[in-house]
């Protein structure tokens, strides 16, 4: 029996998009995006500005932003393969609203992240450390990766 596979990932400049999709095309998943409910606009992802949106929530380990749609119904799948940029070494606090809004017992989870410069250890460490109920079953850097040949090597 084939398991039933989400693809849920987190996207600001499409870059996580294009590889998620091409992932849950490549193994028959369903995909679902991660949304925050307003928007990221390009001076709210400016790093380099302390006061800017996604600084101020990086900042702020309890941050939560708003979805934009509200969180699927996850108890019919087996595997959740969950996709992020990496954002301060973690995954943005969008991801954790969507962690926080699933129970993902008994369910294999496997992350993948895209990164300008920072490796996946410190995004999976602190997905474990926040979400200790939840079983983290692998991660993959896919910057230099083909994310459907890393899709067919999973064991789903």
């Amino acid at each position: 029996m084939q398991s039933k596979v989400l693809v849920a990932f987190f996207s600001a400049s499409g870059v996580t998009r294009r590889a998620a999709r091409l992932i849950a095309r490549t193994i028959g998943a369903d995909c679902w995006e991660i949304e925050p409910k307003s928007p990221y606009t390009t001076r709210d992802l400016d790093w380099r500005d302390s006061s800017s949106r996604s600084s101020v929530e990086m900042d702020d380990p309890s941050s939560r932003p708003a979805l934009r749609n509200p969180v699927p119904d996850i108890s019919g799948y087996d595997a959740v393969l969950l996709g992020f940029p990496i954002w301060w070494g973690v995954a943005p606090r969008a991801v954790d609203t969507f962690l926080d809004a699933v129970d993902l017992t008994g369910k294999k989870l496997i992350i993948f992240a895209t990164s300008g410069s920072s490796a996946i250890d410190e995004a999976l460490a602190c997905i474990k450390r926040m979400h200790p109920g939840v079983e983290v079953q692998g991660g993959k850097l896919l910057n230099d990766v083909d994310p459907a040949r890393w899709a067919r090597s999973l064991k789903l």
